[in-house]
């Protein structure tokens, strides 16, 4: 069975539209209006293993913080309605991810109790169109939406491109491990279910 999920959302501020496959990769098609956040995203997608494809129109007039918290918020759902009960998987994953001078960790429960601790720091206010604080507000609204305990940590570096991808990717990696099966397809939970 696919586990697969197709989320739409319409604010004042956001039309979205995400498509998400779990067990496919090879299709990434994203479209936010931000350059760097589709390169983040496509990132996510590639190194995670999963067929997404994201287009949002928001209002880039004011800013890109609606357009980056909002696409965390129908990612997260995505992930959560195409994992179901989430019985089945191994749950966990961690990753330390380098981009050149930068490493980048994470370590994330898929558990239903979502938490974000975010460590990183940034010396620029600006990537290309992107503001730098809004990586830890898309990290805080995908794991809250998708009932994640999400870590991170950027261990060290210099260049701002460098450090957000290293999160991205290590994220990416984390959650390729987190969302496969385990062996006997129960619930990895000492509860039963999560």
């Amino acid at each position: 069975m696919s586990r697969e999920s197709k989320i739409t959302r319409t604010t004042k501020e956001t039309d979205i539209s995400v498509s998400l496959n779990i067990d496919k990769c090879g299709n990434c098609k994203i479209n936010t209006g931000i350059g760097f956040f589709d390169h983040m995203l496509t990132s996510l997608a590639i190194h995670g293993g999963f067929d997404l494809e994201i287009s949002c129109k928001g209002d880039l007039d004011v800013d890109g913080h609606h357009t980056v918290e909002d696409v965390g918020i129908c990612l997260g759902k995505a992930f959560c309605d195409a994992l179901g009960d989430k019985s089945g998987i191994i749950r966990f994953g961690s990753a330390f991810v380098p981009m050149d001078e930068a490493l980048g960790f994470c370590s994330l429960d898929i558990s239903n109790r979502p938490f974000l601790v975010f460590n990183a720091e940034f010396s620029n206010e600006k990537i290309g169109d992107y503001d730098t604080c809004l990586t830890e507000e898309f990290m805080r609204a995908f794991a809250f939406n998708a009932g994640i305990t999400l870590h991170l940590k950027a261990e060290y570096g210099k260049n701002d491109h460098h450090i957000t991808e290293s999160l991205f990717k290590a994220t990416a990696y984390a959650l390729k491990q987190a969302v496969k099966p385990n062996a006997d397809g129960s619930a990895a939970s000492t509860k039963g279910a999560l």
